[in-house]
This record gives structure tokens, C-alpha cells and sequence, in this order.
């Protein structure tokens, strides 16, 4: 979900999307139903990218 142009966010706020946006962060995984970073997350990352290809 994109962020609203209206709404001026916290630097918490902001910081916590960022991590669910980068990979390398547990709470990407948790946001996705995961209960962590998995070991693999690299390989499963290349595989989601090649997916979109």
C-alpha cells in the first residue's frame, strides 16, 4: 500500500515500512505470515524476483 500524501507520518511510522519492505528485515517476513527472517531468505528472494520476470 502506497503511502497517502495527506497524512503526515511519524519517523516511527516510516521506519517500520521500510522494514517491511527490505528482505534482510524479520519484519518483512512477519508481514508476510512468516515467524522470522527465514536461513534461505536470500534464494527465496531470487525466486520471487525471477517470478516477475
Amino acid at each position: 500500500m502506497p503511502l497517502r500524501d495527506d497524512r503526515d507520518y511519524t519517523r516511527e511510522e516510516l521506519d517500520h515500512r521500510a522494514d517491511q519492505l527490505n528482505p534482510n528485515n524479520d519484519a518483512f517476513w512477519e508481514s508476510r505470515d512468516y515467524d522470522e527472517r527465514p536461513d534461505d531468505w536470500e534464494s527465496r528472494i531470487e525466486d520471487e524476483s525471477s517470478d516477475d520476470s
